[in-house]
């Protein structure tokens, strides 16, 4: 990787978790200025990556204003689920029939962490920004199986943009340790079926308590 294909991906990076880790409010500007001042990255390397994560759903470009954390509202997150639901168990689908050994060890090494990292923060009022990590990590480790890029690609980006629903959700937290034991072992059986179910199920489940509490 050169010089600046690590800067690239340096920066990008620590945007990205900024926004899923709350410390950026839906709706504030992303200005260039400040966040090349503050990454020590030029205009280049913080635009590519600000284009890349409008590309992902975690930023919004505006004509004439700029970049900025996305608002969430009512009607983008059911097109969200909507979009959710077509192509997120596809993909999972795909992956529990094409995965192998590399795909399952990783599956249940991400499960793990999970299990153990504190879910919610400081407040008790949502998720806390390790445990969203590691919620995201789980997810994409589930679907990491699926050989076709296009639709691994188009799901991992919808769940870039689901995560950051969750994250200011001041709902009940909707997700259980029996949720995520039982896609994995779903997964890990190889029953696509029901792991396809389930994860629908948590799609749906998902929508209906972000929506109350937006």
């Amino acid at each position: 990787m050169t010089d600046k294909a690590t800067a690239n991906e340096r920066v990008y990076s620590a945007i990205r978790w900024e926004i899923l880790a709350g410390d950026r409010h839906p709706g504030q500007p992303l200005k260039t200025a400040e966040l090349c001042k503050r990454f020590e990255s030029g205009v280049g390397v913080v635009r590519e990556s600000l284009l890349r994560l409008a590309e992902h759903g975690l930023v919004q470009v505006r004509p004439m204003q700029g970049f900025r954390v996305p608002e969430l509202t009512a009607d983008d997150l059911r097109d969200l689920t909507e979009a959710r639901l077509d192509i997120e168990p596809l993909a999972l689908r795909y992956s529990v029939t094409q995965g192998g050994a590399e795909w399952e060890s990783h599956l249940v090494g991400a499960h793990h962490l999970l299990t153990v990292t504190p879910k919610q923060d400081n407040s008790g009022k949502r998720y806390s920004p390790e445990w969203g990590k590691a919620h995201g990590a789980f997810h994409t480790a589930l679907i990491a199986g699926c050989r076709n890029r296009r639709v691994l690609g188009i799901a991992q980006r919808l769940r870039d943009t689901a995560e950051l629903y969750r994250r200011w959700s001041t709902g009940p937290q909707e997700d259980t340790a029996d949720d995520h034991r039982g896609l994995l072992d779903a997964a890990l059986a190889r029953d696509a079926d029901l792991a396809v179910d389930l994860l629908t199920a948590r799609i749906r489940a998902t929508h209906d308590v972000l929506s109350q509490h937006l």
